[in-house]
């Protein structure tokens, strides 16, 4: 189940990627939710997935 929550967390993190005040929030709500071990894979993929998006940025302060 909670490896559910980790796809599903990635999933919404790409569609919501348009815009960053709503990664942001999910952001937000999805360190609140996953466990912490989901939380450094989550950091993991943050870092591949917002490489070429600099105005995701911003957001990575949430995680450190």
């Amino acid at each position: 189940m909670a490896r559910a929550m980790f796809e599903y967390t990635k999933t919404v993190l790409q569609k919501v990627s348009f815009n960053s005040e709503l990664f942001c929030r999910e952001l937000e709500k999805a360190l609140q939710r996953l466990l912490p071990y989901e939380i450094k894979e989550l950091t993991i993929w943050l870092k591949e997935f917002t490489a070429n998006k600099p105005e995701l940025f911003v957001c990575m302060t949430l995680v450190k």
